[in-house]
């Protein structure tokens, strides 16, 4: 009895810990929570002399070679260069999904939300511009335009149901358009060495196959993923960022099905019906060989009713959130806190980023967003008010990754880079602190009939 009672114990505890597991992996705040664990931990590995060595093995050169074909870099570099190109390209595919179906789909879903990312970037910039201008970090004007979606939607997250709908949908969605913005911004302004035309062509051809073999919706994953890798290589070489490489790839994947949705509904209820009709009522037994056969259909069935697009963001975004991303911050985000990097005179980049990310990100997506709602452009989502989206904006002034990533690109000088990262890192935190505080205050039970219109 106390045998079976201890395995019935152990029984309930493997269920409910597999149970916390899955609900941690599926919650939204839990790729944050992982990038902030890595994050910190980059930063005691920078900050602690005894074991600070262990940033060295950033820079230790890997290098592969195919016959005569061979790449080497440090390992720095293939994280930012490579496993970012694999961001992208999910980011991508989630822009590309949203301009589809979602909420960029039409003018009036897609209007106050892009208009707000463009204000959220344009201030920011300006606000940085204003304190680097004619200085050697006058390059970095595009660190504070970014937002950190995962952060972000992490720390909203935190505040369950308090948060009306309608404004995560508004946060994501503004995200989304932010991550294209800052695309653009990387692709035209941040090269990471002189540009090859030659290559370029080369990439461009690779694109154009691409876009033929999309138009055939052939669903091979590796009729993609080669010529992506080898796109990844010319984009690479052609000294335009290789992580743009990734979006361009995910730009050609096809984002429709090879069945559609009546034929797919009418063969499900046809292969259920036999199934049932083979079914000899067990709710766990070995399917017998009909019953196999139709669970092969069904399978072959809902691959062709899932568009390739779908599929690969679905493989991919777990990788993203829990190894990708946490890897980036492992590799940089670790900076050496010395009181000396905010000694007077403090140098410009500092308030530029600080002022532009926690000031001119909630100012630019406030005042665009105010606009278009007024000029009947775009209207509020749902149980929002006018507090609850300035807010936000603080919130969307959590920078981090793409920050971080746009500063090891704008500046070549060690001391900026490190300083660049302490501010981007001291501002987020601020963003996310402040930003819940103001959250959750203009969401509490006292606000809720506050409409609209009186702010």
């Amino acid at each position: 009895m106390n045998k079976s009672s201890s395995s019935l114990r152990s029984y309930r505890m493997a269920v409910s810990f597999k149970s916390v597991f899955n609900s941690f992996f599926q919650n939204q705040a839990a790729g944050g929570i992982v990038l902030l664990v890595c994050a910190v931990l980059a930063i005691l590995v920078a900050n602690i002399p005894t074991i600070s060595h262990l940033d060295d093995i950033w820079d230790v050169e890997v290098s592969f070679s195919v016959g005569k074909f061979g790449l080497g870099m440090p390992l720095i570099n293939w994280v930012n260069d490579a496993l970012m190109a694999i961001f992208f390209f999910v980011v991508g595919l989630e822009i590309k999904r949203e301009i589809l179906v979602g909420e960029l789909s039409s003018f009036k879903h897609a209007a106050l939300p892009v208009f707000a990312a463009v204000g959220g970037m344009a201030v920011p910039a300006l606000i940085y511009a204003a304190f680097n201008s004619g200085t050697p970090s006058q390059s970095g004007w595009g660190i504070p335009m970014a937002t950190d979606i995962a952060f972000a939607l992490g720390v909203l997250s935190l505040l369950g149901k308090r948060i009306p709908v309608g404004l995560k949908v508004f946060l994501a969605a503004l995200a989304i358009a932010d991550d294209l913005g800052a695309i653009i911004v990387l692709a035209l302004f941040y090269p990471s060495h002189a540009v090859h035309v030659d290559m370029l062509a080369y990439a461009a051809l690779v694109v154009v196959a691409l876009v033929i073999i999309g138009r055939l919706r052939v669903r091979n994953v590796l009729a993609y993923i080669l010529p992506g890798m080898l796109l990844w290589y010319f984009v690479y070489s052609s000294g335009i960022h290789a992580t743009i490489s990734g979006v361009l790839l995910a730009l050609t994947i096809p984002s429709k099905t090879t069945i559609n949705e009546v034929r797919f509904q009418a063969r499900m209820e046809m292969l259920m019906k036999r199934f049932r009709k083979n079914s000899n009522a067990e709710v766990e037994v070995l399917a017998n060989s009909e019953q196999q056969e139709i669970i092969h259909a069904v399978s072959n069935n809902v691959r062709k009713i899932n568009p390739l697009m779908h599929r690969f963001e679905h493989a991919l975004s777990p990788w993203v959130s829990f190894f990708i991303m946490p890897v980036f911050a492992l590799a940089n985000s670790g900076v050496a806190l010395d009181s000396a990097v905010f000694s007077s005179p403090v140098q410009p980049l500092v308030p530029g980023i600080f002022f532009g990310l926690l000031v001119g990100k909630p100012l630019g997506i406030f005042i665009m967003s105010f606009i278009v709602v007024k000029l009947g452009i775009a209207k509020l989502p749902e149980g929002t008010t006018w507090v609850q989206i300035l807010s936000l904006g603080i919130i969307a002034g959590i920078g981090f990754t793409m920050s971080i990533f746009i500063d090891g690109l704008a500046f070549s000088d060690k001391v900026l880079v490190d300083t660049g990262k302490a501010t981007i890192l001291m501002t987020s935190f601020c963003a996310a602190l402040i930003g819940l505080a103001a959250l959750r205050i203009s969401s509490s039970k006292g606000n809720k009939g506050l409409n609209n219109n009186k702010y």
